[in-house]
This record gives C-alpha cells, sequence and structure tokens, in this order.
C-alpha cells in the first residue's frame, strides 16, 4: 500500500505542510556560524543537521515498506502526523519569539545573557528540542509507516539529546548559579516529567 504522503491529493497537503514547517529550520542553519576559535557548540548542529538528513531520509524511503504500514485508519494517522508536525514548527517560532536574540542554530552562551522563563521556558529548559522532536516525530507518522516513524523520531531525539547535554554545559559555564537554579526547577523536554 503506496503512503499518503505519495498518493494525489494528500501528497499536495504533506508537502505544503513539510515545507513550511521546515524551511525556516534552513535559514536558521544558514545563518549559524560559530565565530572563529568558538568550540562551545562541540559539533552539535552537525550532528542534529546528519541526523535529521540522514532520519529523513531513511524514514522516506522505508516508507512504501507494506509490511510497516500503518493501515488500521491510515486517514487520521495521516492527518494526526501533520498536526503534530503544524505543533512542533509553532512550538519552535514560540521558542524563537521568546528567546530573540539569544536563538541560534550554534551553542553560545554569554556570561550577560538572561535565563529566560517565560512562555514554554516556564515550564521546560528545551522546548525548541521538543517542538524539533515532534516536528520529526510528526513527519514519520504522516508517512504512516511504523518504521518510518522509529527511524526519523530516535534519530532526531538522539541528536537534540546530544546537543542538550553540550548546551546545557555552555550555560553552566556562562550562567553559573543562575541557571543551575533554573535547572534544578524544570525538566528538559516534557513538563513534571523529562
Amino acid at each position: 500500500m503506496k503512503p499518503l504522503a505519495y498518493t494525489w491529493p494528500y501528497t499536495l497537503l504533506f508537502w505544503a505542510v513539510f515545507l513550511w514547517a521546515y524551511i525556516p529550520e534552513f535559514g536558521l542553519v544558514a545563518r549559524s556560524r560559530p565565530q572563529k576559535g568558538e568550540k562551545s557548540d562541540r559539533g552539535s548542529m552537525q550532528i542534529i543537521m546528519l541526523a535529521g538528513w540522514l532520519g529523513s531520509l531513511a524514514a522516506f524511503m522505508v516508507a512504501g515498506i507494506s509490511r510497516f504500514t500503518i493501515t488500521v485508519l491510515p486517514k487520521a494517522w495521516f492527518l494526526a502526523g501533520l498536526a503534530i508536525l503544524i505543533c512542533g514548527r509553532l512550538l519552535r517560532m514560540h521558542c524563537w519569539r521568546m528567546l530573540g536574540q539569544y536563538f541560534t542554530g550554534d551553542v553560545k552562551a554569554s556570561a550577560d545573557q538572561p535565563v529566560v522563563e517565560r512562555g514554554a521556558y516556564r515550564w521546560v529548559r528545551h522546548p525548541s528540542y521538543t517542538g524539533g522532536i515532534l516536528m520529526y516525530l510528526g513527519t514519520g507518522i504522516a508517512l504512516t509507516n511504523w518504521l518510518s516513524v522509529l527511524i526519523i523520531a530516535v534519530s532526531g531525539a538522539a541528536a537534540y539529546v546530544y546537543r542538550v547535554h553540550v548546551e546545557e554545559q555552555a550555560l553552566q559555564a556562562n550562567l553559573g548559579g543562575r541557571y543551575q537554579e533554573y535547572m534544578r526547577r524544570t525538566k528538559r523536554f516534557v513538563p513534571f516529567v523529562y
């Protein structure tokens, strides 16, 4: 069975949402250039890009394997995937607004930057990465293939877990006790859970 994302007219809806969600990410990456000698990113931006590209490519490639196709209510799963993708994109847009100039593609931290605790940052330390994981998860679900979901969600989540490790080290080193106190009060990705 061909995935709905590859079937007319669903393919039109899928690609419209997909491009709307991911094109701004390319702009962020294009603007993200570590300064000469800057090492706080520790390659995390490249890891996120590589995991995203390879995970997405693999998810799209296996989407047609019928053994893993979601056959129960595929249209509902397709629409749910698009809704999750949209929610992830909207969460990332919210985070861009909350962080303003401090939202960068590569890890940067300075002692004079504030600990942002408004909006989604009141509940979790890395809502932008939660949004990114939701985007990957939504893409996989919209492909209506469980193997696609597994590949893209796991590769994306693994990259973000590494990124959080790097970023939290940089923020603690530069912001000190202010950030450590914030870490004690909040979870990383999911409020009250993790």
